[in-house]
């Protein structure tokens, strides 16, 4: 699945996310299972390891697409 936001795409599979930032031309990687989501702050958090970045979304129709396309709580 694709979701568009201010900041670029991202792409989800059932193992994992894949964000494209186009102003930075850079692609942040994670595994399904290393991705938790904050609804307050409308955040995407990835912490596995050496793997550790968090992003905004636009708006929580975003994050909860992303959220069911992950099968994340």
């Amino acid at each position: 699945m694709i979701v568009e936001f201010s900041q670029g795409k991202i792409i989800t599979s059932a193992f994992e996310i894949q964000i494209r930032l186009t102003a930075a031309n850079t692609t942040l990687f994670a595994m399904a299972e290393d991705v938790k989501a904050i609804d307050d702050a409308r955040l995407l958090l990835a912490d596995a390891g050496a793997v550790r970045w968090s992003i905004a979304l636009d708006n929580l129709e975003q994050l909860n697409q992303v959220k069911q396309a992950l099968a994340i709580d």
